[in-house]
């Protein structure tokens, strides 16, 4: 699973769904092709971004990537059948620890990005959907393109990321594995604390959002 992680990384950075607060009528493969070419331009103009500036790099995540992302659907569904066990404090920092674990792992893997395009397919959706998914390839010099599948969900604040299959692999489906073997070990807290120091081996990471 170590190629997934290290691929989601990248695309975490190119995911471009749509900005907190955008239009709602605007097609989210629409929003989202305008992001990734924002995020884009931003990498390919920064040498401090290039080469690995971690204060940047977390600005860049806050600023653009972390606001297009539903941490709390991601942490749900993550948990499975273990949600409805964990205590309203429990909750949130399984949220929180989830967030700055995949922020702490991720942000650095922005100076990957060289020579990548990214290609997105035709939205298929009916009429007033609420539930998409956005599908895109990372087509890379030399190498098979990577199949990426955004499943997305509409809100109040704009259409949201909740879940991101890799080259048919899902990323909550994944976790969701992982975290049930270590509650079945050490419980509910001792996942908490497992995701903790993980992501403080990985290093600092942004103040989480109210709400993230």
């Amino acid at each position: 699973m170590n190629i997934l992680l290290r691929t989601f990384a990248l695309l975490l950075a190119l995911a471009g769904a749509p900005q907190a607060g955008a239009g709602n009528d605007i097609p989210p493969d629409v929003l989202a092709r305008t992001t990734t070419q924002e995020v884009l331009e931003i990498l390919k103009k920064d040498k401090a971004l290039q080469n690995g500036n971690t204060a940047k790099l977390y600005q860049l995540v806050e600023a653009k990537i972390l606001p297009n992302f539903d941490f709390n659907r991601m942490t749900q569904l993550a948990l499975g059948r273990y949600w409805p066990r964990a205590t309203p404090q429990q909750k949130q920092a399984l949220v929180t620890e989830f967030r700055n674990l995949l922020v702490r792992t991720y942000s650095s893997s922005l100076t990957a990005f060289t020579n990548q395009t990214v290609d997105f397919k035709p939205l298929v959706a009916p009429p007033g959907a609420t539930e998409v998914t956005v599908r895109t390839e990372i087509r890379q010099p030399g190498g098979q393109p990577i199949p990426i599948d955004y499943a997305m969900y509409k809100t109040d604040f704009g259409w949201k990321v909740y879940d991101v299959t890799i080259d048919g692999v899902s990323l909550v489906t994944n976790y969701r594995a992982s975290f049930a073997n270590t509650i079945r070990q050490s419980g509910i807290d001792g996942l908490i604390q497992t995701l903790a120091a993980q992501s403080a081996r990985a290093g600092s990471a942004p103040t989480p959002r109210p709400g993230s």
